[in-house]
């Protein structure tokens, strides 16, 4: 009898002392990333759409003083700004879907090593080991 390597979710790395992934766990975590993912979409949808109407409607704006021009001006540029966040965070959690479909979910993408499953239940969208994260936030 030969021993096969194990596939789908017990093929997912893990750190040393930790039990392998099972098949329930990373549901779960897919379908927490599948519903962020299908929510920020919506709010990607709806900024848009806020934004484009802003600026289509800027004969509504003659006349205003420049307290309400840079009031507007600010609402514009903070809907913009919410929505570039929601756009990253929508290419992250993509990101981490891709992985789980290419099997290389939870090896770090710096190092090699495995991030840690306690980490991508907190954090699924993470990328990093703990040690490279901390490496990456010093520089």
């Amino acid at each position: 009898m030969t021993a096969t390597a194990p596939s789908g979710a017990a093929a997912l790395a893990v750190r040393r002392g930790e039990r392998r992934w099972t098949e329930a766990e990373l549901k779960e975590v897919r379908e927490q990333l599948e519903a962020e993912a299908a929510g920020l979409r919506a709010d990607i949808d709806r900024a848009e759409s806020e934004v484009a109407s802003r600026l289509r409607d800027t004969t509504l704006d003659a006349g205003d003083d420049q307290a309400d021009v840079g009031a507007k001006t600010f609402e514009r540029e903070h809907e913009l700004a919410l929505t570039h966040n929601a756009r990253e965070l929508l290419a992250q959690t993509e990101h981490a879907l891709e992985r789980m479909d290419d099997g290389t979910y939870g090896t770090c993408e710096s190092c090699g090593e495995a991030i840690g499953k306690a980490r991508l239940q907190a954090f699924p969208r993470a990328v990093l080991c703990v040690t490279c994260k901390q490496r990456e936030e010093r520089r």
